[in-house]
């Protein structure tokens, strides 16, 4: 695509060490519909260790210019928001990949902002999302949602929503930010951008434009599969394995696609082969680690108030 074309000014790709597998996918993806789209890593915390210079020089990605630290859950990926005024861009989870072309999706909307046409029931939003009615104790201009999306993936534009427009409900003062009523809403970024854009939409009139843009991957992979993506006829959107990741990259659901961008990543890499060998290992024995040290945290909470009463009886 001709870069003056493009519909969009930068791809954001969140970032953080535990997901640099992912991220080198998703780079890999978005590199293959479009190489010469800027693309920027939006770091939420420290990264694994030589990941910035690999994709800078081997697959001209940079670094978006953002405050350093622990961005906590998700909350780094509100930071396009606030922009220059007027710039367009699409922001994404690492653990997405492009199996079509995605940014013309956007190219005949005038919208400010693009999100996907995800139907959820009164339930479900209140669950993934926020309660507007709980919301409405606080801010008294509450109103139900007309939308909810997740945010893994969404088009938008800078200069039209404020750090202030946030104000009421996260506390940008301290590193992590920190919702200021997390009884209220989702954790992390999710369910505030849903709140914040649905108040902006129905008070103050921002378009929000909704299409089906992910699919996810819990709900089936009917026409994408590593040859349909590779022959370009796969449909224009974003796939997302959110609560997908598993130790070994084979167990995935949509695992040949995941394998496709990969390997088209190491193809670039000197060595490429034999690292993302390595590689795959240490993180399978990374993933395997943190699966026992989190079950024996959870058996050790179980055991403890069982611990506490026999002493208490012997005492």
């Amino acid at each position: 695509m001709n870069p003056s074309k493009c519909p969009v000014n930068c791809i954001y790709v969140t970032a953080s060490a535990l997901d640099a597998r992912y991220t080198r996918i998703c780079v890999a993806s978005i590199r293959h519909f479009y190489p010469d789209v800027a693309i920027k890593l939006l770091p939420g915390g420290a990264l694994e260790d030589g990941l910035q210079h690999e994709v800078a020089r081997y697959w001209n990605v940079g670094m978006a210019e953002v405050r350093c630290g622990d961005w906590g859950w998700g909350f780094v990926k509100l930071e396009p928001l606030f922009g220059p005024p007027g710039k367009r861009f699409l922001v994404l989870d690492s653990d997405t990949v492009f199996v079509g072309d995605v940014l013309g999706t956007w190219a005949d909307s005038t919208a400010y902002f693009l999100v996907d046409d995800e139907q959820q029931s009164e339930a479900d939003t209140q669950r993934l999302y926020y309660n507007w009615r709980k919301i409405a104790v606080v801010d008294p201009a509450a109103r139900p949602p007309r939308f909810v999306f997740n945010s893994g993936q969404w088009f938008g534009t800078s200069g039209i929503v404020t750090r202030e427009d946030f104000g009421l409900l996260i506390d940008w003062s301290r590193m992590p930010p920190k919702l200021r009523h997390p009884d209220l809403l989702m954790p992390g970024d999710q369910g505030v951008l849903n709140y914040v854009l649905n108040q902006k939409a129905m008070i103050d009139g921002v378009s929000v434009e909704r299409r089906k843009i992910m699919r996810w991957p819990g709900h089936g992979m009917d026409g994408i599969s590593a040859a349909t993506v590779a022959g370009h006829e796969a449909p224009p959107i974003v796939v997302h394995w959110a609560g997908f990741k598993k130790p070994y990259l084979g167990a995935m659901p949509g695992a040949d696609v995941l394998a496709l961008f990969e390997k088209a990543y190491y193809a670039k890499i000197p060595f490429g082969p034999l690292l993302r060998r390595l590689r795959a290992a240490r993180y399978f024995c990374g993933a395997m680690l943190d699966t026992i040290a989190t079950r024996a945290r959870l058996l050790a909470r179980r055991l403890l108030p069982s611990v506490r009463i026999m002493s208490a009886s012997k005492a």
